[in-house]
Order: structure tokens, then C-alpha cells, then sequence
């Protein structure tokens, strides 16, 4: 079994730092940890359910769950499934071919990872 000893989130860079008891550190966007999210909701039952305009989903809170998992909360407010430390270990490992897939998934869905309206403020005369 794969042991965390160490998680660091950037906030302004919206990434998670894993640091693996075997000293392996696995880096996450925000975004790729939405989208590849463990809970039913996404997973499906049986067929992944794609989850598109997620490029600036940021994660709000890590939530600990016992000594082998936790739960990450969003800022679109998606809160459900637990990252094990073995699952968290098979998206590092798999990471580039999973995004990979990610991206071709949205190609084919003729969906984006922008979100579906931007909206800007800016103040001028």
C-alpha cells in the first residue's frame, strides 16, 4: 500500500503536491483531480461521465478520511469521493496517458475545458 506523508496545495497555482512515503512526488492541477474524481457522480456506473469547462476549478478544502484517504472539495462545489493513497499513486503513474484520453474524450464530445461563459468585470470610463 502506497503511504502519503505529505500534501501541499498551491493556491494561486491551483496545484496539489503529493509526497508519497517512498519519497515519489506526484503533482496534480485542480483541474485533472475534478475530472478524473472518484466519486460515483463522475465514475458512473460503469461509464465515466465526462466533466468538461474545469480549467479553473480550484480546490476549496482537503478534508482527511482516516489514515488512507482524502476528500477534496471544490470551489464548483463538487464534494464527493475519496482520494485513497493508491488511487492518488495510479493517477501519477497514469497521468499522462489519462489526459491524454481526457482530451481526446472532450474532442470527441466537441466539449471544452474552458468554462462555457466567461465573465470579466473591468472598470473604466
Amino acid at each position: 500500500m502506497h503511504q502519503v506523508s505529505k500534501l501541499h496545495y498551491h493556491r494561486k497555482q491551483k496545484m496539489l503536491d503529493v509526497l508519497f512515503a517512498d519519497a515519489v512526488l506526484a503533482q496534480f492541477s485542480a483541474e485533472f483531480l475534478r475530472v478524473m474524481s472518484p466519486s460515483a457522480e463522475v465514475r458512473g456506473h460503469g461509464t465515466p461521465v465526462l466533466v468538461a469547462n474545469k480549467r479553473d476549478v480550484a480546490i476549496s478544502q482537503i478534508l482527511p478520511v482516516g489514515q488512507y484517504a482524502v476528500k477534496l472539495v471544490f470551489d464548483d462545489g463538487h464534494n464527493t469521493g475519496l482520494y485513497s493513497w493508491s488511487y492518488l499513486r495510479q493517477l501519477h503513474e497514469q497521468q499522462d496517458t489519462l489526459w491524454q484520453d481526457y482530451l481526446q474524450r472532450l474532442k470527441a464530445a466537441n466539449a471544452v475545458r474552458d468554462a462555457r461563459l466567461d465573465i470579466r468585470f473591468h472598470s473604466g470610463i
